[in-house]
């Protein structure tokens, strides 16, 4: 999906796609748990956030969950599993309802779930996503490669400059009849992406296609 497309049913056609190519990763790459845990970030744990108004939160357990989501969906990291998983609940809680009480500030709500041990911007966008899917997108590989060209920065500043670009565009594709948050147009690439990969092989041109991936240390 090329990122300046405006033909909304290609990106409609791509968001449709999405639950389908999370089924299909959890086969080939053998991630049975991707199809239960995408279903928990995508439906259970929005309802169980806004329940929770006028102050809402995410718990521990919560965030460790989406931590797994996250990194079944791509890549493996079980280090930033074991340190959110670690926080004394109380923390999280606080961390949480900061940041959602800080929105449309998404500079500031990032800033505060950043301060937790194992939570990157990244993450955090994650954490924002399920609770305001109209503001703040996922930061996903897959997503920042075709929005900005460049999957490996993950700072606070590359995220405010991809998340610009998706509420723009989702402004862009959006009307009364079919309306497009940025969570609708990071979900739309990512499986653009996915499909790509799946793809048979001698469709693949090895040049175009690396499959080298540097290191990475640095929490996200």
């Amino acid at each position: 999906m090329d990122f300046e497309c405006k033909d909304v049913s290609l990106w409609k056609e791509a968001l449709s796609t999405y639950p389908s190519q999370i089924q299909s990763l959890s086969l080939t790459k053998k991630k049975p748990d991707l199809v239960s845990l995408n279903q928990f970030y995508c439906n259970e744990l929005p309802s169980l956030i806004h329940q929770r108004n006028p102050n809402p939160f995410i718990t521990t357990q919560e965030l460790s969950k989406l931590m797994q989501w996250k990194l079944t969906r791509g890549k493996w990291r079980p280090r930033l599993l074991d340190f959110v998983s670690s926080i004394e609940d109380a923390v999280v809680k606080r961390a949480s309802e900061k940041a959602f009480e800080s929105l449309p500030d998404v500079e500031k709500a990032i800033s505060e779930l950043s301060a937790l041990k194992g939570v990157g911007p990244a993450t955090a966008s994650a954490v924002l996503a399920a609770f305001a899917p109209n503001l703040a997108p996922f930061m996903s590989d897959e997503a920042m490669q075709a929005a900005l060209g460049n999957s490996k920065d993950y700072t606070l500043k590359q995220y405010l400059i991809f998340a610009n670009k998706l509420q723009e565009k989702a402004k862009e594709l959006s009307s009364e009849e079919t309306p497009f948050t940025p969570s609708d147009v990071e979900r739309a690439l990512w499986s653009c992406a996915i499909g790509k990969l799946s793809a048979p092989k001698s469709n693949q041109d090895p040049k175009t296609n690396p499959s080298k991936s540097s290191k990475r240390k640095r929490k996200t």
